[in-house]
């Protein structure tokens, strides 16, 4: 036991905090020595949650308790500053002005507010009360703080607040014994000894309640032990009424204006449901008026599998609602939500010890942001590194006019007074683009515009009156427009997108919009914004359309170019090749939404980005910003398209995967990408990896079919120089090709191949080591090498420019693999109904030999045709059994046909690449681009079954090419073959990957001939 003495000092200790001098005068009764207030334990500083002073004109968030009863910010009085909330039409005493508080369960909260009678009206007592009901139980009223209140001062209402079961409806609301009362409150402040936005915030329903999760609307929610990913109970959601009724959570004051969160919900589909996608989203209110966001977008959930939906939010409004809720994308099927998480994520402080982006290149370097951009670390990391921003949705049509003359300015205004206060340029996105355009701007009343001389008006009319305000309200703030978004469509005979603004009005919402921004601001610049530039359809379709509007007198000041691009494609060269080829206009060029993705596909996922392939990613921005940089002349600014890959539109397009295609990570740190454009020195070594497949070409300095069966691997651009690099092996020798640019035309110039460690120096004037069988040609602006070397895997490829002094270098290692297929089709024309005619008797039989499920099965004799612009294609198949029992297509007995019409043999499909199927049946499906709808249309085809199996004949058009004799199509065929709803086997011509549904750089070669 303590003694006498010490408990003594204890006591004196608790007094100590509340009275300090009555503490004192003990101490001496005592005999004790004195007690300094530093002595104290130190408790823990009170932390803010929220505070409410109605000095902004608005109620911020408390509303009306009761009918008739009206609350509003006034002037008439204030505890301090100018404003209070004035509470009347009351007519019972639980009437009142009322909010739903950021509580949390097991937090101690200390109120503290203000409170007045209105002048003239008798004193009574106003109370802050706390509504709540907990799980399973009925609706409590806890009264939080109280005191008489009067009309002659203000009086203070205090008290401590927490509460320890799960609850739902929360509300806190001020009453007054007298039931007509009218009064002020003012100041209303909630602190904790804790700090709830940082300690998050987790349900596992094992406690056999809903855990504070309510319904949106009529769902019914019940914690059950029917399954569970975690423990034995998870939440129960069925009887939804809409896709986005369903659990939700109020996390009001879990999360900080700034901060930066990790949500985490497992779903499962529940009883009699075999597929659904589900999504985790943000639900905030600022006076009442919602706002939705995404966390997770809406993935598939597999029958019977419990699936993570994940994502991060960073808070950045003021709110008075706050909600995480899960929803589908369609229909109202019932599902389990078990496991939930929000995780506060601690910032890491940005680097300050490394150079500004902003100050390494010749250019302004923006960054498209949205507020949360603007706020904390990652305002930091914006001011730091970027000279210029652009708002990624925040001034698009849906955001600044929802409805016909309504506009809306707070996140414009926002954004651009940024920029303004810290000296930032800034991209006005954008004034007319095909999407994010509300329904109303293409519609009269109920009825769809059509390209009537009335229609026409009327739309140009809303274009006319949306870009003048737009430009207007801030000319001399704004002094960049894109104008007008992704007019261009390559694939249409003129070039042009067919979309409802080129329906109703041609090329005139293009002319108009331009010329009604000129006349609003005529210092602002205004631009013509795409994607694709870089593709050659793309770029000569957009070059001809500034061509001709320019020529017309439109005030087209500017070319963007989006340059979305991925690890691998497109080549920087032709990047460059647009960039000259706009010069040629005169126009100002801007690079406007560049990043550059992780995947060379669409449909690969990480879970976690290689060390490797971020490596890979820095070597692609040094080779891209060397190009901005050798244009500089040409470039006025490069914008990324975002500031840290923690935010970015490419985590859920084309599909949901972890991306991370921008210059900082997910915690703002600079990643290989920055260094590839501040200092290329610092990146880690790229090792490349090529095929060398077999074969045996003759080194004559001559570029023979051999070599045109594959695209030569680019060996970046340094000064003038650039070059592409190939190999052939055989079991001995190294066949190695390079195709070099380089102008000078110096006889020292040379191209040193180092294989397995040793080099071998060829010179452009054909000298070369003895004992190694080398030609060299003269081409077209530089020199063409051929060699036969050492058989080796270990390879540095180094060009070099003799009078320029400088190198370009290619290391990598080469794999041995075997010959690409080739096969031809003759120019004839069959009919295509299933039946093999006489035409067929031109074309070679080609074999599906190459296994890449199972051994045996199913093969096809093959053969192709061509004429015009058509593709015609034959498949024999031998398979006594046939089925198409799955719903998947892949997995019936079917033939495929790849084509790729440029023969580009890239890790992904470009957009005229095609995968063709066609089952025994003759049903028909196309995949392989971003969207297989494009080309569908290409494709005709008949199926017959024959006995021992069925015969396929398919005619794919090919209207992005000029077929003509000699031309090489990247090309390949397999067959599927089911028992039953399974697909057992599957073989195809040249492609042992089995990756030919991503992947064309393994099939085979067609050549045409006559």
């Amino acid at each position: 036991m303590r003694s006498l003495r010490s408990r003594a000092a204890a006591a004196v200790l608790r007094l100590l905090s509340v009275r300090p001098a009555a503490a004192a005068v003990l101490c001496a009764l005592m005999g004790l020595p004195a007690v300094a207030a530093s002595a104290t334990p130190a408790a823990a500083a009170a932390v803010q949650v929220a505070k409410y002073d109605f000095e902004d004109g608005t109620t911020q968030g408390w509303g009306p308790r009761g009918g008739g009863v009206e609350v509003t910010s006034t002037s008439d009085a204030a505890h301090s500053g100018s404003r209070s909330l004035l509470t009347s039409g009351r007519t019972a005493t639980w009437h009142g002005a009322s909010i739903s508080p950021p509580f949390q369960k097991g937090v101690t909260y200390q109120v503290t507010a203000y409170a007045r009678m209105v002048s003239g009206e008798p004193s009574s007592t106003i109370a802050l009360t706390m509504q709540r009901t907990p799980d399973g139980g009925d609706t409590t009223y806890e009264r939080v703080a109280a005191a008489t209140v009067t009309d002659g001062g203000w009086a203070e209402l205090s008290g401590a607040y927490s509460f320890g079961a799960d609850s739902t409806g929360l509300q806190l609301y001020a009453e007054s014994s007298d039931a007509t009362a009218k009064y002020y409150i003012d100041d209303i402040v909630i602190t904790s000894d804790t700090d709830p936005a940082r300690s998050g915030l987790s349900t596992d329903f094992e406690t056999g309640t809903a855990q504070g999760w309510s319904p949106r609307a009529s769902a019914s929610l019940a914690a059950t032990t029917d399954t569970a990913h975690g423990g034995a109970r998870s939440l129960a959601v069925t009887g939804r009424s809409a896709s986005w009724d369903g659990p939700a959570i109020s996390v009001l004051g879990k999360m900080a204006k700034g901060s930066k969160y990790t949500l985490s919900a497992w779903v499962r589909l529940g009883p009699g449901t075999s597929s659904g996608n589900l999504g985790l989203s943000i639900e905030r209110r600022t006076n009442g008026t919602p706002s939705y966001e995404r966390v997770a977008a809406p993935k598939a959930v597999p029958e019977g599998q419990w699936v993570q939906l994940t994502g991060t939010y960073t808070l950045a409004y003021d709110v008075d609602f706050l909600s995480v809720y899960v929803e589908s994308d369609t229909g109202t099927f019932p599902f389990y939500l078990d496991d939930f998480t929000l995780t506060y994520v601690e910032p890491k402080p940005i680097q300050t010890d490394i150079p500004s982006l902003r100050d390494e290149v010749p250019f302004t370097l923006g960054a498209a942001v949205a507020r949360a951009q603007t706020l904390g670390e990652h305002g930091d990391l914006l001011l730091k590194h970027f000279s210029g921003v652009t708002p990624g949705n925040d001034l698009k049509w849906d955001a600044t006019e929802p409805r016909e003359g309504e506009f809306n300015f707070a996140e414009g205004d926002y954004l651009v007074n940024y920029a303004v206060q810290h000296g930032l340029t800034f991209r006005g996105h954008t004034l007319a683009w095909h999407s994010q355009t509300p329904d109303w701007v293409f519609k009269d009343g109920d009825r769809d515009l059509t390209s009537s001389a009335g229609d026409k008006a009327l739309l140009l009319k809303r274009l006319e009156n949306h870009v003048k305000t737009l430009v207007g309200r801030y000319k001399g703030k704004i002094a960049v427009w894109d104008v007008v978004n992704e007019v261009v469509d390559e694939n249409q005979p003129d070039g042009l997108r067919r979309s409802k603004w080129f329906q109703i009005t041609g090329l005139d919402f293009i002319r108009t919009a331009f010329r009604v921004a000129h006349e609003t601001d005529p210092a602002a610049k205004l631009f013509i914004n795409d994607y694709n530039t870089e593709f050659p359809r793309k770029r000569q379709a957009l070059y001809d359309l500034v061509k001709k509007l320019k020529a017309e007198g439109v005030p087209i000041d500017g070319v963007g170019h989006q340059l979305h691009l991925n690890i691998e494609q497109p080549p920087a060269s032709e990047v460059e090749a647009t960039i000259e080829k706009f010069a040629g206009l005169g126009v100002d060029q801007q690079i406007t939404e560049l990043d550059v993705s992780v995947y060379p596909d669409f449909v690969s996922t990480y879970d976690e980005v290689p060390a490797e392939v971020l490596a890979e990613q820095g070597h692609r921005y040094k080779e891209l910003f060397d190009v901005f940089r050798r244009h500089k002349a040409q470039i006025s600014s490069v914008t990324v398209w975002g500031l840290a890959d923690d935010a970015t539109w490419l985590s859920t397009f084309p599909i949901t995967r972890l991306n991370a295609p921008l210059l900082f990570d997910d915690e703002l740190q600079a990643k290989p990408a920055y260094w590839g454009i501040v200092d290329p020195a610092k990146l880690p070594p790229l090792v490349r990896r090529l095929e060398a497949p077999a074969g045996a070409p003759k080194v004559d300095g001559k570029r023979d079919l051999e070599w045109d069966l594959l695209p030569d691997a680019p060996i970046a651009r340094v000064g003038d120089v650039s070059a592409g690099f190939q190999a052939r092996s055989s079991a001995k020798w190294l066949y190695v090709l390079a195709e070099v640019r380089d102008p000078s035309n110096d006889r020292s110039d040379r191209v040193t191949f180092t294989v397995g460690g040793t080099p071998y120096a060829i010179r452009r004037d054909g000298g070369h080591p003895r004992g190694v069988d080398a030609d060299v040609k003269k081409t077209a602006g530089g020199y063409r090498v051929e060699a036969r070397l050492p058989i080796g895997t270990d390879v540095t490829v180094a060009v070099a420019d003799a009078s320029g002094g400088s190198e370009t270098t290619w290391t990598g290692k080469l794999t041995a693999t075997p010959a690409v297929k080739l096969t031809t089709a003759p120019r004839r024309q069959p009919v295509v109904d299933g039946t093999v005619d006489r035409a067929w008797a031109a074309a070679p039989e080609i074999r599906t030999a190459t296994w890449i499920q199972g051994t045996s099965g199913a093969t096809a004799r093959a053969r192709a045709l061509w004429s015009g612009d058509t593709l015609y294609l034959l498949a024999q198949v031998s398979d006594p059994t046939l089925s198409e029992q799955s719903a998947n297509p892949w997995e019936q007995d079917s033939v495929e046909f790849f084509v790729d019409s440029g023969n580009g043999k890239t890790r992904g499909y470009g957009d005229d690449d095609g995968q063709y199927r066609i089952s025994f049946s003759g049903r028909t499906s196309v995949g392989g681009p971003l969207d297989p709808a494009a080309i569908a249309g290409n494709l005709t085809a008949a199926a017959k079954v024959v006995p021992g199996g069925y015969v396929v004949e398919a005619a794919v058009r090919l209207p992005t090419v000029t077929l003509r004799d000699g031309t090489l199509l990247g090309f390949d065929v397999q067959v599927n073959d089911a028992t039953g709803s399974a697909r057992t086997g599957a073989v195809t011509w040249n492609d042992a990957t089995g990756q030919g549904y991503r992947d064309t750089s393994h099939w085979g070669v067609l050549q045409l001939r006559h």
